[in-house]
This record gives C-alpha cells, sequence and structure tokens, in this order.
C-alpha cells in the first residue's frame, strides 16, 4: 500500500475521535502486523505521537505501566489474560481487597450490562466510592491510568471480558479492519457500544453489503492492489469496491456486524443464510457453555449440540443445590437443560428473523481432541461431528424429547469403548 493510503486512514479515524494528536502510545505489537505499522508510524507520524518501546517482549507489561499510554490496542485474547491475571492476583491477596474486589465489581459490571440494554445504570455513589478503592487502583496497577481510547479487534471478545474493562473505567470499543484498508474502516463510537456489531464506518469510507453477503468497502484507504499479483488484485478489487472476503449484514441503525468468512455462509432449506461459527462464538460467550455445534445447513430449523462448562456449572449446581456424580450426569440435569436454554434464547434475540436456534442438547461428555471432534486448538471438526452425532441431529429435527445415544469413548490407554446414554432434547422458549 502507499503512504497516501496508509494517511488517508489516519486522517479518516482521527475525523472520528479514534485518534487524537500527541497520543502516548506503546509500540508493543508484532512489528510484522499491519497493526504495529498503522499506529506505530502512520499515525504516530500524522498526529505527532510519543511512541515508547519496551524494553523486551518479558517486560512489556512491567513496562506498559511506566509508560502509561493514553491509547492502547490489544485482541481479544490479550484483553483476556490481563483480566486473567488480575483474577488470580485478587485469588491470592488480602480477604479485605478480596471482599472489596467482589462487592464493587459485580455491581460495575452490572451497570455496564444495563446500559448495553439501554437501561439506566444508577448507583452513582457507589461508581465513585469503587473508583477510589477498586477501579482507579487497579488501572493503575495494569498501566492503565491514562488510556482514554481502548480498542479491541481481530475476533469475537467474550462478554464478561468485553464488560469487566468497560466496568474498569475503560471506554473499550471494537473496530474491524484489514490490511487492504490500512486496518481502519469500520469502528465503534464512544457513546454507541454494543456486544455484537463492530460501529460504523469512518468518515471518507463507504460501505455496503453485495447479494451474496459480503462486506464491500471503498475508500482512499483503500489498496491499489497486491505486488506483481494482478489476478488476486482483480479479484480483490471490483469497481474500485474491496471485496472483504468477510460477510456482514447492516444493522438499522447502520451498524456493522461481521458474521465470518463468505467461505463459511451455508443455507437453511428455506434460503436463510448463516455462519454457524458465528452463533457457536455468541453461545460461547456464555460462562456456561464451553462449546456448541450449530446445525442447520439444508434443514428446516437451527439446532444445537452444546456442551457445559462443568467447573461454571458446577458451580452453579452447587449454588443452587443441585446434586450430581458426574459431567454427564449433571448435563442433563432439569435445571441444568433450563440454564442452558436461558443461554440459548439471549443469544436468539440478537439474531436475524428466521435464524433462531429452535432445539437443543446437552451433550454427555465434553468435544474431546482425542476423540477427532475438535483441533487441539478446539476448532470444531464438522465432518466429524455430523457423522458421530449424525442420530442425535436427526433426532432434534424430529421433535423427539429424548435419545437413547450410543457413545464413543476413548479411554486413557487408547482403547475405544462404547456407553448408552439417554440424552434430553429440548426446544428453545421463545425460539421463532
Amino acid at each position: 500500500m502507499k503512504h497516501g493510503h496508509i494517511l488517508s486512514g489516519v486522517r479518516n479515524a482521527a475525523a472520528a475521535g479514534y485518534f487524537k494528536q500527541g497520543e502516548t502510545h506503546m509500540a508493543y505489537l508484532p512489528m510484522a502486523w499491519v497493526g504495529d505499522f498503522i499506529f506505530s508510524i502512520g499515525a504516530a507520524t500524522e498526529l505527532r505521537f510519543s511512541v515508547n518501546i519496551p524494553e523486551a517482549q518479558e517486560t512489556a507489561m512491567h513496562d506498559l505501566r511506566e509508560i502509561a499510554p493514553t491509547l492502547y490496542f490489544a485482541s481479544p485474547r490479550a484483553w483476556s489474560a490481563m483480566l486473567t491475571r488480575v483474577q488470580v492476583g485478587m485469588g491470592e491477596t488480602t480477604g479485605l481487597k478480596r471482599r472489596l474486589y467482589d462487592y464493587f465489581m459485580p455491581r460495575a459490571m452490572a451497570a455496564e450490562r444495563a446500559k448495553l440494554d439501554g437501561k439506566a445504570s444508577g448507583g452513582k455513589l457507589s461508581r465513585l466510592l469503587g473508583e477510589w478503592l477498586i477501579y482507579g487502583p487497579l488501572r493503575d496497577q495494569l498501566g492503565l491510568s491514562r488510556v482514554e481510547r481502548a480498542y479491541t479487534a481481530g475476533e469475537a471478545i467474550g462478554e464478561d471480558v468485553f464488560l469487566w474493562f468497560r466496568a474498569l473505567g475503560l471506554n473499550l470499543r471494537q473496530f474491524y479492519g484489514q490490511t487492504e484498508n490500512c486496518a481502519l474502516a469500520v469502528a465503534q463510537s464512544p457513546e454507541d457500544i454494543s456486544l455484537t456489531t463492530v460501529g460504523r464506518p469512518f468518515p471518507g469510507v463507504e460501505m455496503k453489503i453485495d447479494e451474496h453477503g459480503e462486506i464491500l468497502l471503498k475508500g482512499d484507504n483503500i489498496f491499489d492492489g497486491y505486488f506483481q499479483n494482478p489476478k488476486a488484485t482483480a479479484e480483490a478489487l471490483v469497481d474500485g469496491w474491496l471485496q472483504t472476503g468477510d460477510a456482514g449484514q447492516i444493522e438499522p441503525d447502520g451498524q456493522l456486524v461481521v458474521l465470518g468468512r463468505v467461505s463459511e455462509v451455508v443455507e437453511t432449506a428455506d434460503g436463510h443464510r448463516f455462519i454457524a461459527t458465528y452463533i457457536e462464538n455468541r453461545l460461547k460467550f456464555s460462562p456456561y457453555i464451553k462449546d456448541a455445534a450449530v446445525i442447520g445447513k439444508g434443514r428446516n430449523m437451527l439446532t444445537a449440540i452444546t456442551c457445559i462448562d462443568f467447573q461454571a456449572v458446577g458451580q452453579w449446581a452447587q449454588e443452587h443445590g443441585v446434586a450430581y456424580t458426574s459431567y454427564a450426569e449433571l448435563s442433563q440435569q432439569p435445571r441444568i437443560y433450563d440454564l442452558v436454554n436461558a443461554e440459548i434464547a439471549a443469544v436468539n434475540a440478537h439474531l436475524p428473523s428466521g435464524l433462531s436456534i429452535a432445539r437443543f442438547v446437552n451433550l454427555h461428555k465434553e468435544f474431546d481432541p482425542d476423540d477427532g471432534e475438535v483441533t487441539r486448538t478446539r476448532k470444531l471438526k464438522r465432518n466429524v461431528i455430523d457423522e458421530r452425532y449424525g442420530p442425535i441431529i436427526e433426532a432434534l429435527n424430529a421433535g423427539d424429547s429424548e435419545i437413547d445415544f450410543k457413545a464413543q469413548i476413548t479411554y486413557e490407554n487408547g482403547q475405544t469403548g462404547s456407553l448408552d446414554r439417554m440424552l434430553r432434547l429440548s426446544d428453545v422458549k421463545g425460539a421463532a
């Protein structure tokens, strides 16, 4: 890409309040990634940033506190890792600090959730006191005490992680971009935050969705083509529009929802397009659902096979007096079905008409890499799921209330066997 594209992208982002002149920035991102170049060189040059470089990768988190940037971008995994570090530290701290944390953070998260739902959050006195006792000190410890603009992008961020940092006092926002558009195309505004969208186009950027559901972008920040590859360039740029390769939809308020790659788009029997991965990721935002497989290609309805999170659901069961002796027994408890049912219904509320999950089953086990159901990085192997759990899928679509399923199991010594399980099949409340 040319310098003019980069500067155009930076100016568009600055016009939207994404950057400001004189930011304090920490250049810690991988140098080969477009994000580092745009933030640390492009924006820094145009807007006269103060760019700070960590002493070493191992000291980056320590240096972050010393630098105290005003602008901070991290991937969802990095934000999640930072939250985990805090939670581990709180588990090892004194009783008083832990009790203060346990009192103020849940209230702040509830207030943020209320804001996202368009409700009054209240609790101003509690917020002021929490700022003094918990939120301010935590931001200082993390090196985020001066951050005015906090961003995340690259993949879906978990609801609890997103809400936690916003509850901490950071105006964390999501954005969407690619190398071909200088990583600066679409972002949430400070006042218009959503868990399911990535915002609206920057000034100077045009956006539309084509008949195949692909996101198309046009603007001076779009590159001129791939180096010495006219064929790929012709495929990526059509009449000045960048074919992003991503599928999306534009909400009535103009915000973009990124669904996934166009290559992953499939259709139900009545022609509704959907991307299973997008829905599965939303289901896994729930602390009670560890894995999920959404089935619906060529079928009359969407159904889901869910795997409960044994630790989170086990804790819930203990607190609510639900007895169990194993994962399999816990997964089939009626109150656990009600719990998961409510989580699926909450996801359905954000899905387009005709794409609600109608029925589901809690599997008797987790998806297991040793059984070939997921990769070691927990990516779903759909062909294995479709084949192994075919009888369950057919029973869900047939409207059955239960199924006697012969489950294949792999023992620690590598030998395999089978085990009969009676699994409940449930309708999702309120599914259209």
